[in-house]
């Protein structure tokens, strides 16, 4: 396999043109050194191409296992259908640099009430994704669905919406909780 960045953010997806085999061979690899950012690739390769030959829930216990030091913030804990989903739809919003808003997404547990075990937060804030999320999960400022269901703050789709001016991010975070509404998912705040 030729050599790999592996810092490049998840939405470029450096492993895109690698088969399933060379996929689980770079995987196995990654296992093997406990070289997070690679095998965080391959586990996002695989959730991207919604391979159902490939467990997501498994590789990522494995990776934690074997790599949890140095596992790229991005890669979730938590196995979810919707990713490329998240993926799609965030990648049609884009702003200006040079501000203080971020946009984050939340992935909340609904297995208690729904048929659907998951649903989304969209929020914005001028703290970091992860800040704003604990903030949420202590009680300070908290939308009431992140402070009971809130799982973990999902990085990957939203990188490229960070520090951008907050006129754009309140008019981001609407349209993209109505959008992610549009493609059947449970949304929350987005307001």
């Amino acid at each position: 396999m030729r050599r790999m960045d592996w810092s490049a953010v998840p939405s470029s997806r450096p492993l895109q043109r690698c088969s399933r085999a060379q996929l689980q061979e770079q995987f196995a690899e990654a296992l093997r050194t406990g070289h997070g950012p690679s095998g965080a690739h391959c586990i996002h390769e695989l959730w991207m191409r919604s391979d159902p030959v490939v467990n997501i829930g498994d590789a990522l216990e494995q990776l934690w296992k074997s790599a949890s030091a140095s596992i790229p913030e991005w890669l979730p804990m938590t196995w979810f259908d919707f990713l490329p989903v998240l993926y799609d739809v965030t990648a049609r919003f884009t702003a200006d640099a040079g501000g203080r808003s971020n946009i984050y997404l939340v992935l909340l547990d609904y297995s208690d009430r729904r048929g659907d075990p998951h649903g989304i937060y969209v929020g914005m804030s001028h703290h970091s994704p992860e800040v704003r999320f604990d903030q949420h999960k202590a009680g300070i400022r908290a939308a009431g669905s992140v402070l009971k269901r809130g799982l973990e703050v999902l990085i990957g789709p939203t990188l490229h919406l960070q520090h951008i001016p907050r006129g754009a991010a309140a008019q981001i975070e609407e349209q993209l909780a109505e959008a992610l509404r549009a493609e059947g998912l449970l949304v929350q705040g987005g307001h």
